[in-house]
């Protein structure tokens, strides 16, 4: 199943664009994602390490590590604690729930590289979240900016 492919040439041009504005980008969206649910104390063992989500046929990676109060960004470095790479598609077959992390580990579609105990607590903690599932929808700009009104003016 085909979803989302980036095509190489695109994925070539993102990857020269800076790389600290994505991770900031992505921590704000989780962030505003899981509300207070990365405050709970099963994710302790997070704070302070170095993650880095690789998104293989875009080119980028996403820097973070865990606060008091969410995802914080990151500059890359050479060594993160844990590395998860995927391709755009089976990042989003994740998030909508469609395809099982085990079932891309083990046909090596999404690979950890790091410490992978350390993957393995994220892998199971998120599995074990109680998420809606991912409406792609209410990403489009006309949604956001009415959720972003909303906000603003309550």
């Amino acid at each position: 199943m085909k979803l989302f492919l980036i095509p190489k040439p695109v994925g070539t041009l993102i990857s020269l664009l800076p790389r600290y504005p994505h991770s900031l980008i992505f921590t704000r969206a989780i962030n505003l994602a899981l509300g207070g649910k990365l405050e709970d104390e099963t994710w302790q063992p997070l704070h302070g390490k170095h993650i880095c989500i690789r998104v293989k046929d875009a080119g980028i990676a996403f820097h973070f590590t865990l606060g008091a109060h969410g995802l914080i960004a990151r500059h890359a470095v050479s060594r993160p604690d844990l590395t998860i790479s995927a391709s755009a598609q089976d990042f989003i077959l994740l998030a909508l729930r469609k395809e099982d992390p085990d079932t891309l580990f083990f046909s090596r579609r999404l690979l950890m590289e790091g410490d992978t105990e350390l993957g393995l607590l994220v892998k199971n903690t998120l599995d074990a979240l109680e998420l809606p599932p991912l409406d792609l929808r209410a990403l489009l700009p006309g949604r956001l900016l009415d959720r972003l009104r909303t906000r603003l003016l309550a």
